[in-house]
């Protein structure tokens, strides 16, 4: 037992992790489906707040130290998964080239000066314009966007928000694991023990 939570809670914490970079790997990159990320965060965290105490046969001990588990792991698999959602963003944005499926028109092209077509920018500019491409211009404008610079700066306060709403239901659902655990707690090694005893 640490001075704030248990040995059990670090080691939940160290599966959190694995949890989250197995979820992101998942739903990120193999099988790209970002709301079901999003989804899975609840979840997820219920599970590692619940785990984080019956790790650390937590049976018996004051509440404090039960939500204390739980937050912490909670936290850990909270700033994981928003790091990932981050990075993996970063990585998509930095990288994008405009390229798009043959069959949908191939590259993604704007024009010069001069009215030749030349692929975009990679990064921001190829970014912007498969937004457009996909349909999104009303919006963008709707939104004051009207150019490569503007939407950089839109498109990583929309991620910085998506990932602090990652934070906060992570985070909040471990310590509902947590008290959950609490509430339905089993006996812990030491406590069965006793009871067995007495009987």
């Amino acid at each position: 037992m640490t001075r704030i939570v248990d040995r059990g809670a670090i080691t939940a914490a160290y599966v959190g992790i694995g949890m989250a970079v197995t979820i992101g790997i998942s739903f990120l990159l193999v099988i790209p489906i970002e709301p079901v990320y999003w989804y899975l965060t609840v979840p997820a965290g219920l599970l590692i707040g619940y785990y984080a105490n019956q790790r650390s046969d937590r049976g018996t001990g004051p509440w404090r130290r039960i939500v204390a588990n739980a937050a912490f792991a909670g936290a850990v698999t909270a700033v994981t998964t928003a790091l990932l959602l981050l990075g993996v963003k970063a990585l998509f944005f930095a990288a994008d080239d405009g390229y798009r499926d043959p069959g949908l028109g191939g590259r993604i092209v704007i024009e010069k000066d001069d009215g030749r077509p030349v692929a975009c920018a990679q990064g921001a500019q190829c970014v912007y314009l498969r937004y457009i491409d996909e349909g999104r211009g009303p919006d963008l404008d709707a939104a004051g966007v009207s150019g490569p610079a503007p939407f950089a700066g839109f498109y990583w306060n929309q991620q910085l928000a998506t990932a602090a709403l990652l934070l906060a239901l992570s985070t909040g659902s471990g310590i509902g694991g947590g008290m959950l655990f609490g509430v339905f707690r089993p006996k812990s090694g030491s406590a069965a023990l006793v009871e067995a005893r007495s009987t």
